[in-house]
């Protein structure tokens, strides 16, 4: 199909994206002044209307210098540049108040980047649905305590690029109304942290974490990997010695410190408690706020343990046995839990599709089929050369009707034994079967009155 060139009139101003069949792209519009300067470690500061129309045509400047290792994953392309506050806009041709799907990127809330293929919303288009990818601080940049900055500026992006979404997001043939925030791994930890936020008020009305957990860190915690990072780097852990540095030397040191302690261990730097974004822990704050927010959340069967020997030990894999694991299926007992009595609801799935390449239902393995993105680049390198359609569809499906406001098929969970959920791509399963005690038994931490 020939790209034609397509202009929205928004408020935040003209923008130019192109048109590809039924699916309109705009890339890489700016919401944010770009935080450099004195503005590297301030609170993010609402673009200034455009005088001239904004090229969109390409994606812009990504937060991620550095990928998180060598190989990832997800194609996780870093583009240069300092408006590293932009998000993207996929949509149908012919939308009108369409649901709207907010994405937040994964990478351990250090790397990752919101112009990776695998999410691209022409799925989401064709059914419908207007998808937005913003970008955000990381690391040090988005989420040192370091005195004198605000915390958590990475969250406080994320609330910037949705008072956008609110504003604009009409001209691009999204309802402002039906915003369905949601993200995979660090994306999945943000929206729980959003969910359980104050905040989070009427900024999005469903809400979906892939593959997270609740990873805020400790501010000791992170100072400490600040000074370490510091005396790494030959500067002070403030906001001037980092401040001096390139932000992809930052990242380097980040990369390189990490290592030295497994880099599959929790996150170093992330969310941390005790500000007006996130003042109690997450799981105390998902028992208080969100709860008109109906919440689908789940993980992948085997996240960090594919290849290791019994990575589909259930029985071991919900006793907390593999240590990587329960990072991530943890959080979903433990929310369904806090959230016992929220009226919107929450709703639990496993996705146990085990990869023919990566040796399990590993962590990332879900999001080519919850975005129904099989052909996109670096899925046959990750999925094999035959990834169930009928499992991408499935999934998909799923997941579009929970944007469109329908309330899954299945039961809801409350933190409870037994707990039902949908589980996707057991071998020699249909693609969609709903089971009961995927995450038995609850795992310690979760509930413990339950797991008695």
């Amino acid at each position: 199909m020939v790209d034609v060139t397509d202009v929205v009139e928004a408020p935040a101003g003209a923008v130019i994206g192109r048109r590809t069949g039924r699916v309109r792209r705009f890339l890489g519009i700016p919401f944010a002044e770009a935080p450099v300067g004195a503005r590297r470690f301030a609170g993010p500061v609402p673009r200034r209307r455009f005088t001239e129309p904004y090229d969109a045509s390409r994606h812009g400047a990504t937060s991620q210098r550095v990928p998180l290792s060598a190989a990832t994953t997800i194609p996780e392309p870093s583009v240069p540049g300092d408006d590293v506050l932009n998000l993207s806009v996929v949509a149908p041709t012919d939308g009108v108040s369409c649901p709207v799907l907010v994405w937040i990127h994964g990478g351990g809330f250090l790397a990752g980047s919101p112009a990776s293929p695998w999410y691209d919303g022409r799925a989401f288009a064709r059914d419908g649905i207007v998808t937005v990818t913003p970008g955000y601080r990381l690391g040090v940049d988005g989420f040192a305590p370091l005195d004198g900055v605000p915390p958590n500026l990475g969250l406080r992006d994320l609330l910037l690029a949705l008072d956008w979404v609110r504003e604009n997001i009409a001209a691009f043939g999204g309802d402002p109304g039906r915003v369905t925030l949601a993200g995979q791994s660090a994306g999945g930890a943000a929206v729980l942290a959003l969910l359980s936020s104050p905040l989070g008020g009427d900024r999005f009305q469903r809400a979906v974490s892939v593959s997270g957990g609740f990873f805020e860190v400790g501010a000791d915690a992170a100072r400490d990997f600040a000074g370490r990072l510091g005396d790494r780097l030959g500067v002070p852990p403030t906001r001037d010695g980092f401040g001096g540095l390139m932000v992809e030397g930052v990242q380097r040191g980040v990369r390189l410190l990490r290592s030295e302690g497994g880099d599959d261990g929790p996150p170093v730097l992330g969310p941390v408690v005790g500000d007006d974004v996130l003042p109690v822990p997450v799981a105390e704050g998902l028992a208080v706020y969100g709860h008109d927010v109906p919440l689908l959340l789940g993980a992948t069967g085997d996240e960090f343990d594919g290849g290791a020997p019994g990575p589909r030990d259930t029985a071991a894999r919900a006793a907390g046995t593999r240590v990587t694991d329960t990072l991530f299926r943890t959080a979903c007992p433990r929310a369904a839990a806090a959230r016992r009595d929220a009226p919107a609801g929450t709703w639990l799935y496993s996705f146990e599709w085990p990869s023919p390449v990566l040796g399990g239902a590993v962590h990332c393995a879900d999001i080519p089929f919850f975005f129904d993105v099989l052909d996109a680049p670096g899925t046959a390198e990750a999925l094999g050369t035959r990834p169930p359609a009928d499992l991408a569809a499935a999934m998909h499906a799923d997941l579009a009707a929970f944007v469109h406001g329908g309330s899954p098929a299945w039961e809801r969970a409350t933190g409870r034994r037994g707990d039902p959920a949908r589980e996707y791509g057991a071998p020699g399963a249909t693609p969609t079967v709903d089971t009961t005690g995927v995450y038995d038994p609850v795992v310690a931490g979760s509930d413990p009155t339950e797991a008695r």
